[in-house]
């Protein structure tokens, strides 16, 4: 099918031949080369304008220049709202901005280099993002910065606790990089309750939940939703800061000899087993179960201490070598 449109060197409509070319524009005072396309008069051979490929060429030019200079993106910025509790307004402001500004990109305005950096490193550092809300909160209401302020404080209480997990995620790895995310939520509560028969503490702050499949870290599990499985993992790898005890290595190295040798579904069935999951997710009603259902209800650290307290006198748990006499009952009752 011939297409034509209206050329104003000939001011008459003409038919026009598209060919591929090799652009370069300049953006946000950055150049950039990309992929576009050209209309051409039949008639006088001059370029014709035509909205569609307007349009093309515009979308590789900003496709080309996020990609060049990995400009933040709208659901990112999103996230940096959320994960600080800060409106579009407020937000903008304390960044030194226009208070239209977040809401403009939002829109589909494009984003300078240097601004889509800020936005970033704002996102992926809460002490930095800490900082500059606290010497700029005369430009926003008491109101947004005293919810900000609480995020913050949120986050920063959750990355100390995170920080211990991702060191036995770590170590987790390095000994056996197959293992499942299944599997490792379900070390990771048998870590902690072992710490916790040894030491009389708990490693880990956070408080794991009753699912359906097991107990499970809801953070862990909302960062492997958010960022991949392996994305997470390779971070984690690359953080050299993690570190562990020695006796807490030794108590994880427990864990994986005793543990480690089963798959993410059986781990799931011997959590289930026990009485810390099922007293969660049961009620007892007049001799009746009553489920809780589908919903996601905490472990109390206190049901996981009377349970393994009595783990410990059962089977005279001394040291880390007789968590396999404990391990091998627990397998042996779901496979019977």
């Amino acid at each position: 099918m011939k297409k034509s449109a209206f050329c104003e060197y000939c001011f008459s409509e003409r038919e026009y031949q598209v060919y591929k070319v090799r652009r370069t524009s300049i953006l946000k005072e950055e150049e950039v080369s990309y992929k576009a396309k050209e209309a051409v008069c039949n008639v006088c051979g001059n370029e014709i304008f035509v909205s569609d490929i307007c349009e093309y060429n515009l979308m590789n030019l900003y496709k080309e220049y996020r990609r060049n200079y990995n400009i933040i993106s709208t659901d990112e910025i999103e996230k940096v709202k959320i994960k600080y509790s800060i409106n579009s307004e407020a937000l903008s402001l304390i960044l030194g901005w226009n208070s239209k500004t977040i809401e403009r990109y939002l829109d589909g305005d494009m984003i300078g280099v240097s601004n889509s950096d800020l936005l970033r490193k704002v996102y992926e550092n809460t002490s930095y993002y800490s900082i500059i809300l606290q010497n700029n909160k005369e430009r926003i209401n008491p109101a947004d910065y005293n919810k900000s302020r609480q995020a913050i404080r949120y986050i920063l209480d959750q990355d100390e606790t995170e920080e211990k997990i991702d060191a036995v995620i770590k170590y987790l790895l390095i000994r056996c990089e197959d293992f499942t995310a299944l599997s490792i939520q379900k070390l990771l509560y048998y870590v902690q309750a072992f710490h916790y028969v040894f030491t009389g503490n708990f490693m880990f702050e956070e408080d794991c939940e009753a699912w359906k499949d097991g107990p499970f870290y809801p953070s862990l599990y909302e960062r492997y939703e958010q960022f991949g499985y392996e994305k997470v993992n390779k971070d984690i790898m690359a953080n050299d800061k993690l570190r562990l005890e020695n006796f807490e290595r030794n108590i994880v190295e427990s864990i994986i000899k005793f543990y480690g040798c089963y798959s993410g579904k059986i781990l799931k069935e011997m959590t289930k087993s026990e009485a810390p999951w099922i007293l969660t997710r049961t009620n007892s009603i007049n001799g009746k179960n009553i489920k809780y259902g589908e919903f996601n209800t905490v472990i109390e650290k206190s049901l996981i201490q009377e349970y393994f307290d009595s783990i410990k006198e059962k089977y005279n748990i001394s040291s880390s070598l007789d968590i396999q006499n404990y391990s091998r009952d627990s397998f042996d009752k779901i496979s019977i």
